[in-house]
């Protein structure tokens, strides 16, 4: 498996990412940039990452123009031969507004950006970014949004229970799921969903910020962990 990483105009995790994936996990990696189409050599086999950022600023709303790059016509596409793709933070907001993932991001309730540690629990274990992981592991994972109050309306929320599509949620340390627990005001304390095949992840906490001991939490790692083995699992 090899990552690319797509670059857009106000992208500021993207070496984040970068860093986390080749010097951390020792894996390849190759900068994508906006204007252009994913390279030829990328498969199914392979993975494609929208970090976090300002994509053109955030104009009209967080990742409204972004999904009209070119690149995010080859990033569908790919998606639809079953390539495995990961939006984190506005990563997630371009994969809604590009209606890869189901629902959209708001402006926080509080109306502020937040940036802190929050604790997130893992709500399936079908999922190649949690599977390795466990549902009774509790993570602890940065955020820093704005616009990050996940919402769907009730149709889609029912179709995301009934299809096991919620990732995570966010909680208590101890894991429970609680109103206090809720940073940005997500229905249903919702941190990350995926598509209906399985293949498109996305959310707002940044695990490639929690890699290394230096920072005193490593729990991302176990999240990009879990693509890895999944993807050596599949393919073996």
């Amino acid at each position: 498996m090899k990552f690319g990483v797509v670059v857009f105009p106000g992208s500021n995790c993207d070496e984040d990412v970068c860093y986390a994936l080749d010097q951390v996990l020792g894996q390849k990696v190759e900068r994508l940039w906006h204007k252009e189409h994913l390279p030829a050599d990328f498969t199914s086999n392979d993975c494609i990452i929208l970090p976090g950022g300002f994509s053109y600023g955030d104009y009209l709303r967080a990742g409204a123009i972004a999904r009209l790059s070119p690149i995010m016509s080859s990033v569908r596409t790919f998606s639809e031969n079953g390539g495995m793709v990961i939006g984190i933070c506005n990563g997630f907001q371009i994969l809604c507004e590009a209606g890869l993932l189901p629902g959209g991001l708001l402006r926080n309730l509080q109306q502020k950006f937040v940036c802190k540690n929050v604790y997130l629990k893992p709500m399936t274990s079908n999922a190649a970014i949690t599977a390795g992981v466990g549902l009774d592991k509790v993570l602890k994972i940065p955020i820093a949004h704005a616009e990050g109050r996940y919402y769907a309306n009730p149709g889609t929320l029912k179709q995301l229970v009934e299809k096991d599509q919620i990732l995570f949620k966010y909680c208590l340390e101890d894991g429970v799921i609680d109103d206090h627990a809720n940073p940005n005001g997500s229905v249903d304390n919702i941190a990350g969903v995926c598509n209906e095949n399985r293949n498109v992840f996305g959310m707002m906490p940044h695990p490639e910020r929690a890699m290394e001991e230096i920072f005193r939490n490593t729990d991302g790692r176990l999240l990009f962990e879990s693509v890895l083995n999944y993807s050596s699992a599949t393919l073996s």
